[in-house]
């Protein structure tokens, strides 16, 4: 079992992230589906459990064309869908993804802690002392270019290069981190995203596990930088605004997804 910490530090408030984050997450759903692949929303609703109160979701990512070739020449046939639970309790979080195959041998979990700080909480978490020993932290500067791969690279979504017409934060320099806490006019914050990954397979655990962390860097990489870019779309949005958002989202996704469907059947005829 693998644990890493990520620590994500933004020139963006706690308040403002909570907008921006459903902002983004509709965003990137839309963008990942097509072709057989992407994203299903089966329930997106308010819950209550045991004094926690927050928005429940369940999502199914159809991944066949994303897997790694590995698991993929492994897995039978209509395996690759993992199932996403979620419960956004804002400014906690928690994301556990499951797979109907894999059953209790596959878990990603994903707990996060949004708190108005430059990252310096060392135990946000509440880890014990084995879980805290086991745990990697990993800093991630999303204005760093070389955090990112050539081909996930788009200048428009570049935080060092970008600059918001309508806050005036950016571009981030290098030294953006350090000025970042004497800026009265710009707030921050920061995302403690401790991932949790189990992959039982005898021979592969350890080449998965980590496989799978390199994943979820890649995607917290990719998606802070594009949250970032893409301020001036939702800054002025109310929650109100996003949830009108995430119902037509949902109502989207699954009409592209029936199409897809379709297509594939005529095709298979």
């Amino acid at each position: 079992m693998l644990i890493t910490e990520y620590r994500i530090v933004l020139p963006i408030s706690v308040e403002e992230y909570q907008v921006g984050q459903l902002f983004a997450v509709a965003e990137a759903s839309k963008n990942e589906t097509g072709g057989g692949d992407g994203v299903e929303v089966l329930i997106n609703e308010p819950y209550e459990q045991d004094g926690e109160k927050g928005q429940y979701t369940h999502k199914i990512y159809h991944l066949n064309s994303k897997m790694p070739r590995l698991i993929s020449a492994l897995a039978p046939h209509g395996s690759m869908e993992l199932h996403e639970k979620a419960w956004n309790a804002y400014p906690y979080c928690r994301t556990i993804l499951t797979n109907s195959w894999m059953k209790e041998n596959f878990m990603i979990k994903i707990e996060t802690w949004h708190k108005p700080d430059m990252g310096e909480q060392e135990n946000v978490h509440g880890l014990d002392e084995s879980s805290l020993k086991k745990r990697i932290i990993v800093d991630i500067d999303i204005a760093d270019k070389k955090c990112i791969s050539p081909k996930d690279y788009k200048p428009e979504m570049d935080p060092a290069l970008f600059k918001s017409e309508k806050t005036g934060r950016g571009p981030l320099g290098p030294d953006w981190k350090k000025d970042l806490p004497n800026n009265s006019n710009c707030p921050h914050m920061c995302a403690y995203k401790l991932v949790t990954i189990k992959f039982k397979w005898l021979g592969l655990q350890s080449q998965i596990e980590n496989m799978i962390q390199r994943m979820e860097r890649r995607l917290f990489t990719s998606f802070h930088r594009d949250l970032f870019c893409w301020i001036d779309k939702w800054i002025d949005l109310s929650m109100d605004d996003i949830r009108r958002m995430e119902e037509e989202t949902k109502e989207e996704l699954n009409k592209m997804r029936k199409n897809d469907e379709r297509k594939g059947r005529v095709g298979d005829e």
